[in-house]
């Protein structure tokens, strides 16, 4: 399964902009666009490991909760 790169931009408009079979070359090139880009607080650029490009949308609109804290 391949690495897709993702520009995230408010109300989760999203836009593809690489593929990668490594996550090594994936974290890379993002980290880089990250620097590059200078992006705003509300946009992001995220790597998603995926089968498709539609199963990484669909991954990224997910709602995330946290887990839980661990032992008090």
């Amino acid at each position: 399964m391949p690495y897709y790169i993702y520009h995230i931009k408010p109300f989760a408009q999203l836009e593809q902009l690489s593929v990668f079979e490594s996550f090594a070359e994936a974290s890379k090139q993002a980290k880089a666009l990250r620097l590059s880009l200078d992006l705003p607080a509300s946009e992001k650029v995220k790597v998603i490991f995926a089968d498709n490009p539609l199963q990484a949308e669909d991954l990224l609109c997910q709602v995330r909760t946290a887990g839980p804290k661990g032992d008090d």
